[in-house]
């Protein structure tokens, strides 16, 4: 009871902070083929040495080529680093500051997923600061004084928003992840280009679409004071994956609805930076750690039951929420228009193939998911504070299906 309370008690603090932290602000690019305008942007930005930063799939691919050439083509030096792997390491980020050192790059151009564009944040930030060890980056909070070397991201897929977030996540010297967020991170541009998306698989699209929609749903019932702005983000972050998401899955190939889960993605971004996530992540982080379940498909299965119980506390924003995405009409009650909402998550999730309940989920593992949750969600501001038989309680509908 003690160590609820003090959840309890310290639960807008986070909220509170990022408030505090400077955000970045990028411009944007967006459209199919887009990259190729990198070398124009970073021409007119000033800059004349980039450090590519890529992973290996998407060099084998010849992904990377079209940046290569766009910055060539005006007359930018580009040194290229794709040694970026699925769980990056420490070391791995040290070779690509070097990299960025050795040649004198000016801004740090990251093209691909999550992995890679965390690992470019660091290296940004790092390469500025060179008498200062990698290890102050994985601090929980890291301070980048003077702000980092300029970003130019390119994200390769459609759901975690990494392209615009101040998280980081890499593995330390003894192979463990560490979570930082980069106070000072100067992420100067944003291209969104679906054709990097266009021929990805299913399951990949529909995994990362339902992160995303879990970016904007958590960033609306945060307990967080909210601009206008970023409201308005987080639900169009919601209504267009509501929208686009079935388009893709009956035409893969669709690239007005690839490009809107991209806008979407970027949004979902935004939420995580100014709202923050919720109890939804932090329980798909726990069950997705204990049974390797990939992230998105573990938020699947948490979404609809946290979203339903904190409904009765955030009727406002449901039902305002389930109106914007034309779920509701304008004669719906609040309490109607937020089932309205609850009911579409769970459709969506069906027509996407989700299995009912989690399987690998063991009862016998609740008390040890219970601190692995209740740790996860003290970074975050909800709207409520679970007990530890709440958590067990939506554990079990989690197993069983909701």
């Amino acid at each position: 009871m003690p160590f609820y309370l003090g959840r309890k008690a310290i639960r807008k603090v986070p909220g509170t902070v990022i408030k505090a932290a400077p955000i970045p602000k990028p411009e944007i690019t967006q459209g199919f083929g887009t990259r190729e305008q990198t070398g124009p942007i970073c021409r007119d930005a000033g800059y004349q040495s980039v450090l590519l930063v890529t992973d290996r799939t998407l060099f084998s691919l010849g992904l990377h080529e079209k940046v290569v050439s766009s910055l060539s083509d005006c007359g930018i030096q580009c040194t290229l680093y794709c040694d970026i792997d699925s769980e990056p390491t420490i070391a791995i980020v040290e070779a690509g500051r070097k990299a960025a050192m050795d040649c004198s790059a000016d801004c740090i151009v990251a093209l691909g997923g999550g992995s890679v564009l965390d690992s470019a944040k660091i290296i940004a930030a790092s390469a500025k600061h060179p008498l200062l060890p990698l290890a102050h980056y994985l601090h929980k909070f890291a301070i980048a004084e003077g702000g980092s070397l300029p970003m130019v991201n390119i994200p390769s897929t459609a759901g975690t928003g990494a392209e615009c977030t101040v998280g980081a996540v890499v593995k330390n010297e003894h192979g463990v992840k560490s979570a930082t967020v980069i106070i000072g991170l100067d992420v100067a541009h944003v291209i969104l280009d679906s054709e990097l998306i266009v021929n990805a698989p299913k399951s990949v699209t529909v995994w990362c679409a339902i992160d995303a929609l879990s970016h904007g749903l958590e960033g609306l019932l945060a307990d967080v004071a909210s601009t206008e702005e970023d409201v308005f983000k987080s639900r169009e972050c919601v209504r267009l994956i509501f929208e686009h998401l079935p388009v893709l899955l009956e035409d893969p190939r669709n690239v007005a609805s690839r490009q809107a889960t991209l806008l979407a993605a970027h949004y979902g971004g935004n939420a995580i930076n100014t709202q923050l996530a919720g109890y939804v992540h932090a329980f798909a982080h726990s069950i997705g750690a204990l049974y390797h379940i990939p992230h998105g498909k573990a938020i699947a299965w948490c979404l609809a039951p946290i979203i339903a119980a904190q409904e009765n506390l955030r009727y406002t924003e449901m039902s305002a929420l389930a109106l914007h995405c034309h779920l509701a009409d304008e004669q719906d009650s609040p309490e109607a228009a937020s089932d309205k909402l609850i009911e579409a998550i769970q459709k969506l999730l069906t027509r996407c193939g989700l299995e009912k309940g989690c399987k690998q989920l063991q009862e016998s593992d609740y008390d040890r998911l219970t601190g692995m949750i209740n740790a996860d969600s003290i970074n975050y501001s909800p709207s409520i504070t679970f007990s530890d038989s709440e958590i067990r309680m939506l554990l079990d509908q989690i197993r069983r299906g909701f």
